[in-house]
């Protein structure tokens, strides 16, 4: 059996010592080559997971390893280079264009105050043309939609060349032909040998996207394994503490809750 590329091992983390724990005793591992959907209501640290998983926080116990290493044994240029994150938004200050921001993404490779490069350059371009905006590279980023906003933080991601891919509800902004199109790429990504790693709210879309699931609740991980053996209306209706049921529509899963106007009219 290969070694898990992301580990968490036992972690404890709350932003300061008197708030409330986020994550509590959670143990999770994260197969090479997968697509893993985390799904779980608001406030239970599933943007949290990531930015652990990233390195960007550090646990108060317990330990987050990368290839079966230790995350604080590796240099901020290393981590850089095998790990990206799609944030859900940025604020972006400058008025970059397209291209300049997804230049950013290089900084890993870079010395510090060294310029890109031709091959980072190259490198941007195709992030740029992987995403569909290769068309537009010179426009000012501030000038973009939120849907094309989050293209472009897709592509900087790419432009690490990561091994593994950290998104946070990376359809939010999305109409629904960027979404296929976001779909179709991750499923490239790990075709090619990337691993990803999605929070979402949208069931649905861990159920056409993902191999891996895994349901948070109270900081921990509450069930985790293949899509095909949790995503049930069981499991689905712990997780959210709220009756729901899943149905093959057209061949794809769908989740279907009642509300409460369904509860008047009974």
């Amino acid at each position: 059996m290969s070694t898990p590329i992301l580990s968490f091992e036992n972690v404890v983390f709350r932003y300061q010592p008197q708030d409330h724990t986020v994550l509590n005793e959670l143990s999770l591992q994260i197969e090479p080559a997968s697509i893993t959907a985390i799904l779980g209501p608001n406030g239970v640290g599933k943007t949290t997971l990531l930015l652990l998983g990233l390195g960007w926080r550090r646990p108060q116990s317990g330990q987050v390893l990368l290839d079966g290493k230790d995350l604080l044994s590796y240099r901020r240029n290393e981590l850089g280079q095998r790990i990206g994150l799609v944030p859900q938004t940025e604020h972006i200050a400058y008025d970059y264009s397209i291209l300049e921001y997804v230049l950013l993404g290089r900084a890993p490779y870079l010395m510090p105050l060294e310029m890109p490069g031709e091959a980072d350059c190259r490198a941007a371009q195709r992030a740029l043309a992987t995403v569909g905006l290769a068309g537009i590279s010179d426009r000012p980023v501030t000038e973009l939609s939120g849907g094309e906003r989050q293209l472009v933080l897709v592509a900087r991601a790419l432009a690490q060349q990561p091994r593994l891919l950290l998104l946070d509800e990376p359809t939010n902004h999305l109409d629904l032909g960027n979404k296929i199109h976001l779909l179709e790429l991750l499923r490239d990504l790990k075709d090619s040998g990337v691993t990803v790693v999605f929070t979402t709210h949208e069931p649905e879309v861990a159920a056409v996207l993902a191999d891996q699931l895994v349901l948070m609740r109270d900081g921990k991980v509450q069930h985790a394994g293949s899509l095909q053996e949790q995503f049930t209306s069981e499991r689905l209706s712990e997780t959210y503490d709220t009756p729901v049921e899943v149905h093959e529509v057209a061949g794809r899963r769908v989740v279907i809750w009642r509300n409460g106007a369904d509860k008047k009219h009974e």
